[in-house]
């Protein structure tokens, strides 16, 4: 005789999930660190701010270019009214749209958290008027370990960086130009914008660790010298980020590019396989960023230091990339249920994106935050002490 189970009410599954949730992150190896990231965040809300503003500034520019506007009547408030009578989806209906988000979320952490454009047109605008003194800071940070090289690179720097601002104007252009042509030149521009985009991404991800750098060891500090710091560590990191430019460029980058100018097949099947290669890659070099942005080593120190850190801390390392991918796959899984209940509504889907935006700069800061706290006390031997640090 077959067994069935009672109804029962969907408040208890829910508990059940929500109980078992804090018990894991009461008890985890990685508590201390994950407390201290939430402390750092606290401290310095502008960690978590600076993912939010560049990614609600992405969704607007993704909602002002491809949302589906027909009339005035999409931006109707009454679509929100109507919400309990929506078509909400099971999770086995789009779980496939989470999991390769989630591995390049967790990859995010160790490399670069979120997309920088169209802020990236803003940054490079500034860099060319040597905003802060930034530039400069970087010029002269790189006499030391690149010598002849650093003319090379400051011009590809520039280069791409006038690439950004095309980009802005190219995104215009084509909705009144219909060459084919000239979908080649974009997409050169493009894939040119994309190493100052990729750069300036770095950049903010070795500005927010200085940050937490700074509240661990209870420096204080004002924004000008904190930026300069942080531009004379990124040189440091620019051999790392040099690396990942390549191998984007061969393996993602490239393949895409290539399909305007020739027949590539299956190129965008072929694509999601590419950007799991990415994540993965960048999860064998983990701490290589933070190593370079936190000690100032050449590339191979920084290699051989990752190893070792691995090697000594792998369970720790292991429940800090468990716990990061448990938070991402719970937000895209909220993501993917939403938009596809939201379907064509736009004001809806507007409300959904900015709190979305917001959900994920907290989970992104938050965890870069705690990735460097346990870095800083897996290197100290302080993994195993219950001490608040101070600040």
């Amino acid at each position: 005789m077959a067994f069935t189970f009672p109804d029962v009410p969907r408040a208890y599954p829910f508990a059940g999930l929500c109980s078992g949730y804090l018990l894991l992150m009461l008890f985890n190896p990685v508590r201390l660190a994950l407390r201290d990231g939430l402390r750092c965040l606290a401290r310095y809300p502008r960690i978590w701010l600076t993912f939010v503003v560049l990614g609600a500034c992405y969704s607007v520019f993704q909602l002002a270019t491809f949302a589906p506007v027909e009339s005035a009547n999409d931006f109707d408030l009454n679509q929100i009214a109507t919400l309990p009578s929506w078509h909400w989806p099971r999770l086995k209906e789009v779980w496939t749209e989470v999991p390769l988000p989630a591995l390049e979320g967790v990859a995010g952490i160790f490399d670069n958290g979120t997309t920088t454009f169209p802020l990236s047109v803003v940054a490079a605008v500034l860099m060319l008027i040597n905003w802060r003194g930034l530039p400069g800071a970087l010029w002269s940070a790189m006499r030391k370990d690149y010598r002849i090289t650093r003319y090379l690179i400051y011009f590809v720097l520039l280069l791409s960086a006038l690439a950004s601002i095309a980009k802005a104007i190219d995104f215009f252009l084509l909705a009144h130009v219909a060459d084919p042509r000239f979908l080649k030149i974009s997409a050169s521009i493009d894939a040119a914008a994309f190493i100052f985009e990729y750069l300036l991404g770095v950049y903010i991800q070795v500005y927010v660790i200085t940050v937490c750098l700074v509240w661990i060891r209870g420096l204080s500090f004002n924004e000008t010298s904190l930026f300069q710091f942080a531009a004379r560590r990124f040189a440091y990191v620019l051999k790392w980020a040099g690396v990942m430019i390549c191998v984007s460029m061969i393996f993602v980058r490239g393949p895409l590019l290539l399909a305007y100018f020739r027949e590539v097949p299956a190129v965008l099947d072929y694509l999601p396989y590419q950007r799991m290669l990415m994540s993965i890659f960048i999860l064998a070099f983990a701490s290589v960023q933070v190593s370079l942005a936190l000690h100032n080593e050449n590339l191979s120190e920084a290699i051989g230091a990752h190893f070792r850190f691995v090697r000594r801390n792998f369970g720790r390392f292991a429940w800090f990339l468990l716990i990061g991918a448990l938070h991402f796959v719970i937000i895209l899984a909220f993501d993917a249920v939403a938009r596809s209940a939201i379907a064509n509504r736009v004001v809806a889907l507007i409300v959904w994106k900015m709190t979305f935006v917001l959900m994920r700069g907290l989970v992104i800061g938050w965890l870069l935050a705690s990735w460097v706290c346990l870095f800083r006390q897996s290197e100290t031997r302080l993994t195993g002490r219950e001490t608040w640090i101070q600040y």
